[in-house]
């Protein structure tokens, strides 16, 4: 089969690989749509993702399609269905397991390779965290399970709720989606990115108020005006930026929480004002990735039409031109996704 192959910074190779064996618990996906998503284009221009990839290595994660082949033992799937799959599951017996944080799992297993004709989907992944897909629902809308459950964990941790001012902090699909999310949750949205064609976005997807950082000097200020000088309730900051952490904090209002979403790079450090953390009682959280129940909540949200791949999904690619996809993202700030259709 074809399949991208990462083997460093910047460098993917689509080259014929042997077609996944698989074990007793396993099953073979042959896959019909795989997204690009800005961890990847991390991964791609770091050259290696610390916890998730270490090349060389098969390339990809948001992936759906149809089972071709299942393993002896795999009893509650068959060969036809149309299915989607996480990229992790977690071991259900680690300390961070048995206290419901399962996205902290110690032994949590990560699967890459869907930038590929076919995708082996280990034998645990199999057990806890695939899916049948809906009917109705496209190969390319199941896809956005993953990303989407990632951005419920925010959610939850940031216990967004009606009434609330939401400031959310750059507007990749990852913004954008915590946009929608809380704006269906009866949220006030302020949406702040720099691009207009990503603004315009944010009010179509239910953002109340839209800031441009590229029009506005002082984001703080402007979000404190938006918000009767209080500051919002909630910040989201979906950028992953050292200036926008400290911002974040300091756009928020006394009481409030702070969920710094967005990934720095590594050794990344800020400076925080202590005395404003402590006498403001400000929460700071920080949200990494998912669990199986918020996976199958995705699932039920994109089932619903709560997301769907038209608000995110600009282009179709094949897999041949995956790296030339790479390099617009990057140029972009990979603020759409691409489908990769192998």
């Amino acid at each position: 089969m074809l399949a991208a192959v990462l083997y460093g910074k910047e460098h993917v190779e689509i080259e014929p690989v042997e077609v996944p064996a698989i074990g007793p618990g396993d099953v073979l996906v042959r896959v019909r749509a795989a997204l690009t998503c800005g961890t990847d284009v991390k991964v791609f221009r770091r050259g290696y993702h610390a916890r998730m990839i270490v090349p060389p290595a098969l390339f990809g994660h948001e992936l759906s399609g149809d089972i071709v082949a299942v393993g002896s033992d795999v009893d509650n799937f068959h060969v036809g269905q149309r299915v989607v799959a996480a990229n992790s599951a977690p071991c259900g017996e680690c300390l961070y397991c048995r206290r419901k944080s399962e996205n902290l799992c110690e032994n949590l297993l990560f699967n890459n390779g869907a930038y590929a004709e076919y995708i082996r989907i280990p034998a645990r992944i199999v057990q806890k965290n695939m899916y049948e897909i809906p009917p109705h629902v496209t190969y390319p809308d199941a896809a956005l399970i993953e990303p989407l459950a990632c951005v419920l964990k925010g959610i939850e941790d940031s216990s967004i709720s009606a009434g609330d001012n939401v400031a959310v902090i750059g507007l990749g699909p990852i913004g954008l989606m915590f946009v929608r999310i809380a704006g269906l949750l009866g949220a006030r949205v302020i949406a702040v990115g720099r691009r207009k064609t990503q603004l315009d976005r944010a009010l179509r997807m239910g953002a109340q108020e839209v800031i441009s950082t590229a029009d506005t000097r002082d984001v703080v200020s402007e979000v404190r005006s938006k918000t009767g000088g209080h500051g919002a309730d909630i910040v989201i900051e979906a950028v992953g930026k050292p200036q926008t952490w400290q911002e974040s904090v300091s756009m928020v209002r006394r009481g409030g929480t702070v969920n710094l979403f967005g990934g720095c790079p590594n050794d990344t450090t800020i400076s925080l004002d202590t005395n404003r953390l402590h006498y403001s009682e400000i929460t700071l959280k920080a949200s990494f990735h998912h669990t199986p129940t918020l996976i199958q909540r995705a699932l039920n949200a994109v089932s619903r039409g709560d997301i769907t791949a038209f608000d995110f999904v600009n282009r179709e690619e094949p897999l041949q031109n995956l790296l030339e996809v790479f390099k617009h993202l990057m140029s972009h700030n990979g603020h759409m996704k691409t489908a990769i259709i192998p």
